[in-house]
């Protein structure tokens, strides 16, 4: 906690309650992501019905985006958090002793519902905390544990399930749910005043208002961020994708995957620093350029030294994006209707995170998947200038509730 009665919020203040539960809660995450297709095959699904399974937990994500906006902003984030834990919990065990593949699908979408929650609370709460000389920081700390936890994640998972079946995933996750919100419950938030800049209360932010008030950040940053949603999941399909048209083998791929994913976790706390120093864009062009130029590469490499070269630059690409897009929401939103705002501006990054794959698999239908890879590549070049026209170069010095205006354009 800080110091003394007015004192700065540092990372280290903010750091249990901020990071841990998000970390921990990740974990659970990447337990069960590698078995859902296997339990929905074991309960009759075809493999294009799995895959649509797994789509469900981000299609549950953009679904309860703007709810969880709504609910973090009446009901405030650390009682948000917790119920959405315990929900999450419930859907676990729906997964566990679901019989039928209808249920087990259901409690999927769930469980990525609840994810929704738990990323737009965290996110408003450093918003709120963090002083602007340390929010790329704090948010791109907070995209960062969260990725390492998904890293961490399958390791346990495939452990629980060496140890007692298929369901050991499923309970790590419980157990993770259940650890994040005690938590939550242990630690203390930095205070912060509720009433709005002057000291006055701030009327409750209802959706239609924000959508109306703020259309012209969505319709040119929210499509930004859109894109770098997509580029960055593109990465995860390209890769693997590729790597199996080489003919190379699953170990390798997974190998030359997970070093990628080693080097972007290195990256996010220095491009945190980069952004709060020297400004937002100078991180998302460089970082768009990089995973754009990648793409357009990767159909070139005909042998796993390449591709791991690739991967490689690919994952520096990615590190250099960690926490743009919620700084960039966290700039940009209103200080009197932040989780609101914050629930539209992530329906626009996780509609990028679902867009991003199918784009591919459509041009791939349509030509090949060298063409869909590359198509993507120029997409990615296409939002990097799209993002360096329209970051604010300037942000004005912010009040002590940290109230940033944007100037509304390209300079």
């Amino acid at each position: 906690m800080p110091s003394g009665e007015g004192a700065e919020v540092t990372l280290r203040d903010i750091a249990p309650a901020a990071f841990l539960p998000p970390a921990v809660f990740a974990v659970g995450q990447g337990a069960i992501a590698p078995v859902i297709v296997i339990s929905a095959t074991d309960l009759g699904a075809s493999p294009a019905m799995a895959a649509l399974v797994v789509a469900l937990a981000g299609l549950g994500q953009i679904c309860a985006d703007i709810p969880a906006g709504s609910l973090v902003h009446r009901f405030g984030e650390r009682p948000t958090m917790i119920g959405a834990a315990l929900l999450t919990v419930l859907a676990l065990v729906g997964c566990m002793v679901a019989g039928q593949l209808i249920l087990f699908a259901a409690a999927i979408f769930v469980t990525g519902a609840c994810t929704a929650v738990w990323l737009l609370a965290r996110q408003a709460f450093v918003t709120e905390v963090v002083p602007y000389r340390l929010r790329a920081r704090a948010m791109s700390t907070l995209g960062g544990v969260f990725r390492i936890g998904l890293f961490i994640g399958p390791f346990v998972g495939s452990a629980a399930v060496h140890a007692v079946g298929l369901w050991g995933a499923y309970a790590v996750h419980v157990v993770a749910a259940l650890v994040a919100a005690g938590t939550l419950l242990v630690v203390g938030d930095p205070k912060v005043d509720p009433a709005g800049p002057g000291g006055t209360a701030q009327p409750r932010a209802r959706f239609p208002a924000v959508l109306s008030e703020q259309r012209s950040v969505f319709a040119t940053l929210g499509v930004g961020v859109l894109l770098v949603s997509a580029i960055r999941a593109v990465r995860q399909v390209a890769l693997p994708l590729w790597g199996q048209e080489l003919g190379l083998s699953p170990a390798a791929i997974s190998l030359i995957f997970g070093v990628s994913g080693a080097i972007d976790m290195l990256l996010f706390y220095p491009a945190g620093k980069v952004m709060d120093r020297f400004g937002r864009m100078w991180v998302a062009v460089p970082a768009m350029t990089v995973l754009g130029l990648s793409l357009i590469v990767l159909p070139l490499t005909d042998t796993a030294t390449g591709l791991m070269v690739v991967g490689l630059i690919m994952g520096i690409g990615n590190g250099m994006s960690a926490g743009l897009v919620m700084t960039l929401g966290a700039d940009l939103a209103p200080p009197g209707q932040r989780p609101v705002f914050l629930g539209i501006w992530r329906v626009f990054s996780d509609s990028g995170n679902g867009a991003g794959p199918f784009v591919i698999a459509g041009v791939t239908a349509l030509a090949s998947l060298g063409a869909g890879i590359v198509a993507m590549g120029i997409v990615g070049l296409l939002g990097g200038g799209w993002l360096g026209y329209w970051i604010p170069r300037r942000v004005p010095p912010p009040t002590p509730r940290d109230k940033v205006v944007a100037d509304g354009g390209p300079r």
